[in-house]
């Protein structure tokens, strides 16, 4: 399914709002949208949120052979998808151009740039080093995928905890969570992403575009950096030419933004590993809020519950025993109702509720005592 195109109209509106700086959610030029970061119960598993863009990242590992020629080392894979879920517009099963410039891009930014270090991840050289893969899944696009990705990566990379192994000869033990703790991996930097989006050939600029000014924008600026501010990748697309003093301030903005997304990054994870040490609750349920699931919300009543066993005792001694009932339900035909009738003298105590209905009758609830 093709994405709907924008009118004429819709375009004319979003550049004549950009020229005037100003955006449709209030943002202004350099501002990026709320980042919110939510941990699920195993490690290595996150959310983050960008805006409404969402990705999930989750982190796993497995014991395999290293490559030939890097015998010492860990190996990395990096895999994003995208999927009709997240937009219509996606095809499942099918490799866009999108999607192989987004996996490419993450590659350089995180595998190229050395922010794990994957001698650590050799286990026997030669033999068994750890394979570490990151899958990204896009929950939902409005904008801005690379940026929400790279965060997702990195936050799964650092809350990842591998298992301990220990080596004894030419044998490998792999321990349980249970028996030894799980090892973090050693991460020198985080690289991230942050997206410029150029307009009128380069004249307006802005950061952290969403899906409709993305439409609209002539070309797109990425630059991967750490909070060092070190530039691990830089990427443009869209065909349009750049001067060295646009490339040098999207270098500035984007120094002062990394710092702020590290710094919120850092204080996610603190707060997650708090949780689990204090014991408290954690996961993606943990984060919703209740309101969202209940909507009403009554508050608990104290209920004294110290004497109901008295209280049970007395009603059953002052409650009398019940007299001996026989219930029946009888169903006749009219002939049988009318020679029953004429037999009622000899019985005793009878009380009878009659209901007739297409010719039949039925006497419900009778207390019959044999005069005998």
């Amino acid at each position: 399914m093709k994405e709907t195109p924008l009118s004429n109209c819709e375009r004319r509106f979003l550049l004549r709002a950009i020229e005037e700086k100003k955006r449709l959610d209030g943002r202004q030029t350099y501002d990026y949208r709320n980042i919110k970061i939510t941990f699920g119960t195993d490690y290595g598993c996150c959310i983050v949120e960008l805006g409404k863009t969402r990705v999930l990242g989750q982190v796993s590992c497995e014991l395999v052979s290293p490559k030939l020629n890097r015998a010492t080392e860990g190996i990395l894979f990096f895999n994003l998808e995208l999927s009709q879920m997240a937009a219509p517009a996606f095809e499942p099963g099918r490799q866009s151009d999108l999607l192989v410039k987004l996996n490419r891009l993450l590659e350089r930014c995180l595998r190229n740039s050395k922010c794990i270090d994957t001698e650590s991840l050799c286990v026997v050289a030669g033999e068994k080093v750890w394979q570490i893969r990151v899958d990204l899944h896009l929950l939902n696009h409005d904008g801005n995928i690379i940026d929400a990705a790279s965060i997702a990566a990195i936050v799964a990379l650092c809350h990842f905890r591998r298992p301990d192994v220990s080596v004894q000869g030419d044998e490998v033990t792999l321990y349980t969570p249970e028996e030894r703790d799980p090892v973090p991996l050693s991460i020198h930097h985080m690289p991230i992403c942050v997206s410029f989006a150029f307009f009128q050939q380069g004249t307006y600029l802005l950061v952290d575009p969403n899906e409709r000014e993305e439409r609209v924008m002539d070309g797109l600026l990425v630059i991967a950096m750490n909070k060092h501010r070190e530039i691990c990748t830089i990427q443009s697309s869209g065909g349009i030419m750049l001067l060295k003093d646009q490339v040098l301030r999207c270098s500035k903005i984007a120094g002062v933004k990394v710092l702020e997304i590290t710094e919120l990054i850092q204080k996610a994870l603190e707060n997650d590993q708090k949780v689990r040490k204090e014991g408290g609750k954690f996961g993606f349920a943990e984060s919703i809020a209740s309101q969202r699931i209940t909507a009403f919300k009554m508050e608990k009543a104290p209920i004294d519950t110290s004497d109901v066993e008295e209280k049970a005792e007395e009603i059953i001694a002052e409650a009398e025993p019940p007299s001996e009932v026989y219930l029946y339900w009888v169903v006749f035909s009219g002939t049988e109702f009318i020679s029953l009738l004429a037999s009622l003298g000899i019985w005793e105590g009878v009380h009878t509720e009659v209901c007739f209905l297409k010719h039949c009758f039925v006497r419900e609830a009778f207390k019959i005592q044999d005069s005998d």
